[in-house]
Parts: structure tokens; C-alpha cells; sequence
């Protein structure tokens, strides 16, 4: 019993510093070079707050409430006239792809017991079904915020584009590489191998609380780049991404020759023969079937 509260509180410490770590990196890059067509979209509430702290240490509840005022309407005036571009879906997708996987772990362990490895790439903790839903689903309801969309539009739009997602994924998969990472053909309300209703459901509530509670803080949080630190580094971010993609994509297609048979062809695939063998495959992607398992 006390070891296991030593645990956590360690892993609450490492969780804290690693928080701690992010904050300061994040900094760093606001500090950069400015851009010339920079707007801080972020400085009327930011303003607010720094003139109550120059008159005391600590805000009243007043103060508190009159500086979240004000970042609710820097929030929306901000989203109105936001444009969103390559450098917010970029952050999306690494946040959809790392959020989504720990949720599905969370889930598998607390509905069926089990830890496994449910990434997606070669390289990283991402899962690509969720980054590419995150990125979807937010262009779909930022659009149906702006028309002001009812709660039903969203959910069923939500639900929509969840199952396509996972049904065109699902099948790619099956049919490219002869692979498969899920299956619904055991759940009595399945509707094809890919979808299932009660799962459809669950991207419907997913989606209404990604477009009411969740998008709007988030994509004001992310804002527009301010410095040259920001786009360099997501830059770099979207390059590496491309490339875990690429080296993925490459992984698979030659698991699948060396299941039928076929050699090698050039330096490229022999490299990746040595390295993602069928053993590293099997253990990286551990919820997944491949080839002759089928």
C-alpha cells in the first residue's frame, strides 16, 4: 500500500515537471523573433489581469471574473475572424493523435483489463485514425459553429464523419497491407465490420463536446504564430510527421511482400527488413493482425 502511494505520487511529480517542461518550451518559442503580420490575440484579458496586479498580489473574485470576461471575448472575437491554416491543423493532429491514444488505452483497461501498444506509427505516440478525426471534424464544426449549428447538427455530423472515418480506415487497411487493428463483426448492433452503432453514438457525444467545450479554448490557445520560433518549429513538427507517416506506410508494404514471398527490391527496403522486422511490427502495434493471422 505505500509503495503504491509512493508511485502515483511519484508519477504526479514526473506528470507535474513534464507539464512544467511544456510551459517553459512554449515560452521560449512566444519569445522569438516577432512576425510582421503578428497579432497577440491574447492581450485584452492578458492586459486586464497585469493592471489588477499592479494594484496587489492576489485578484478578488470580482477582478477574476472580470478577467475571465475578458478572455471570453478575446476568445470570440478572435474565432470570428479566425482563418484556420496549415499551423493549427498541424497542432491539431499531434494533439488529436496523443489524446486519442491515451483514451483508447484508458478505455481498453478499464472495460476489458488490458495494456497493450495501440499506436499507430513507427515512431512516437500517435495514433493517426484520431489526429486525422481531430483535423476533420474541427474544419467540419468550425464551420457549422460560425453558421450556429444546433447541438442535433453536431452530433449527428460528428457521428458522420467518425464512422466514414474508421470505415475507410478499416478497409484501407485490410485491403492494402492485409491488416487489421479492429473489428465489429461480435457486437450484435454492428453495421459493417468497421462501424458499429454504439460506436457511432460515442463519435456523436465525442463531437458535441469537441465543438462546445473543447475546439474553441483549444484553437484560441493555439492561436496564429506571433514568432519566427513557432513556425520554424512547426514546420519541423509537420516534416517529422510526414516522415513517421511515410516510414510507416513503407513498414507495412513490405510486411506484406515478406508475407507473400517477395525479396527485398533495393538498399531501401533491405534497411527496413533489418530493422522493422516482423517481430518489431508485432510488438509495436501489438492490437494489430497481420498478414496470414487474418
Amino acid at each position: 500500500m505505500f509503495l503504491n502511494i509512493l508511485t502515483l505520487l511519484f508519477l504526479a511529480l514526473v506528470v507535474r515537471g513534464f507539464a512544467r517542461v511544456i510551459r517553459y518550451f512554449i515560452t521560449w518559442l512566444g519569445r522569438g523573433k516577432d512576425l510582421r503580420t503578428a497579432v497577440d490575440h491574447q492581450r485584452v484579458s492578458e492586459e486586464t489581469a497585469l493592471a489588477y496586479l499592479e494594484e496587489g498580489r492576489h485578484l478578488t473574485r470580482d477582478q477574476r471574473a472580470e478577467v475571465m470576461r475578458a478572455q471570453l471575448q478575446d476568445r470570440e472575437e478572435f474565432l470570428d475572424n479566425l482563418h484556420i491554416t496549415w499551423y493549427q491543423v498541424v497542432i491539431l493532429f499531434v494533439f488529436g493523435s496523443m489524446a486519442g491514444l491515451l483514451l483508447e488505452e484508458l478505455w481498453m483497461f478499464a472495460s476489458a483489463g488490458l495494456t497493450q501498444s495501440r499506436v499507430g506509427l513507427v515512431w512516437g505516440p500517435f495514433s493517426p485514425l484520431y489526429g486525422f478525426g481531430t483535423v476533420f471534424l474541427t474544419l467540419i464544426a468550425f464551420q457549422m459553429r460560425k453558421r450556429g449549428a444546433k447541438g442535433w447538427q453536431v452530433f449527428l455530423v460528428s457521428a458522420l464523419v467518425g464512422g466514414c472515418l474508421e470505415q475507410f480506415t478499416g478497409w484501407a487497411m485490410e485491403t492494402l497491407f492485409q491488416a487489421q487493428s479492429w473489428t465489429y463483426l461480435y457486437l450484435p448492433d454492428h453495421i459493417t465490420q468497421w462501424i458499429a452503432w454504439r460506436f457511432l453514438v460515442m463519435w456523436g457525444v465525442l463531437g458535441l463536446v469537441w465543438t462546445k467545450m473543447i475546439m474553441p479554448e483549444l484553437l484560441y490557445r493555439i492561436g496564429e504564430p506571433t514568432t519566427k520560433r513557432q513556425v520554424t518549429f512547426v514546420v519541423i513538427l509537420a516534416a517529422y510527421l510526414a516522415l513517421d507517416i511515410f516510414m510507416t506506410l513503407a513498414c507495412f508494404q513490405r510486411r506484406t511482400e515478406r508475407d507473400a514471398g517477395i525479396p527485398a527490391s533495393n538498399d531501401f527496403e533491405r534497411w527496413i527488413d533489418d530493422h522493422y522486422t516482423d517481430e518489431f511490427m508485432s510488438q509495436r502495434f501489438q492490437n494489430l493482425v497481420i498478414g496470414q493471422d487474418l
